[in-house]
């Protein structure tokens, strides 16, 4: 087995493993790392076939993030995708990241505790299935999309809310959906705002912040109407009960569990009290 920097030749083959997974990334996803992290995404080959990634996200060296983590299922049970995970502890320790986060499955979370990483929080992945026929979306229905200063805002409180600036990932998702890029005003004051992705087989509701109840059932309610998916998902803290029942009243179904984990200090936790729903695991 061969471990390398991943490059964007290489979308097509992680695009593979996410789709034979069931996850929901798309090509511009997998660019999204690339375009962030060009030397901290890294692939496993074996006879000149990719079989594994894993990436790395760096928020203002606060705090970084690993995700995909993706072993060909030919091919598990080999250490394959533990040596990705040490690829990328080893780069990242070498750019001297003070911390490191992921979210991880129910079956990773005894890896990732073995390599010190501690519980932060608890998540919950939450899915609509709308029946066939019955979606009717209206991008243009409710409230306008923010504007430059209003999108400005947006990102200096997103900041505040996540801990770091990611100011880069939610203008690559404004520009690719438009429709999905919303906030909530009152008296020119932010109550909330939301964005989402049409991913590889169904929409995706994240980041989610709201300061109140009615903010966060206004941004779910423009989501829902604007999305032409049958299938939805949401990815939301299982800390955070009005969540849980607003996804619940639209008919969403818990999924599978997820837990946010975190080696190294935590000196920049963000405010999860305003956290609905994050933009998704691979992200945070």
């Amino acid at each position: 087995m061969h471990l390398r920097v991943m490059t964007k030749l290489d979308v097509p083959a992680g695009l593979r493993l996410n789709t034979l997974a069931g996850w929901n990334q798309t090509a511009a996803d997998w660019h999204r790392f690339l375009g962030t992290s060009s030397d901290g995404c890294f692939v496993a080959e074996i006879d000149g076939r990719v079989v594994g990634t894993a990436t790395t996200i760096s928020y203002q060296n606060r705090f970084a993030w690993i995700g995909m983590v993706l072993v060909d299922s030919d091919h598990r049970n080999r250490g394959i995708g533990t040596q990705l995970l040490n690829r990328t502890m080893e780069y990242l320790d070498h750019s001297k990241e003070p911390t490191m986060k992921l979210d991880a499955t129910p079956q990773g979370q005894p890896l990732y505790a073995k390599l010190g990483f501690v519980r932060e929080f608890e998540l919950e992945r939450w899915i609509l299935r709308r029946p066939p026929g019955t979606v009717v979306a209206s991008a243009h229905s409710g409230y306008p999309p923010p504007t430059g200063a209003q999108f400005e805002s947006i990102l200096t409180a997103d900041q505040s809310v996540f801990g770091a600036d990611r100011s880069f990932l939610l203008r690559s998702l404004r520009d690719e959906c438009p429709d999905f890029a919303m906030a909530i005003w009152s008296n020119g004051s932010l109550q909330g705002y939301a964005f989402g992705r049409r991913g590889l087989f169904a929409d995706h509701l994240g980041p989610w912040m709201a300061n109140s109840r009615l903010a966060a059932e206004l941004l779910l309610q423009q989501f829902l109407g604007r999305s032409s998916r049958e299938t939805l998902i949401v990815d939301c803290l299982t800390a955070n009960p009005v969540a849980v029942d607003l996804l619940r009243a639209c008919g969403f179904v818990s999924s599978r569990p997820l837990t946010r984990m975190v080696r190294g200090p935590n000196a920049y936790p963000g405010k999860p009290a305003f956290l609905f729903a994050i933009l998704g695991p691979e992200f945070g």
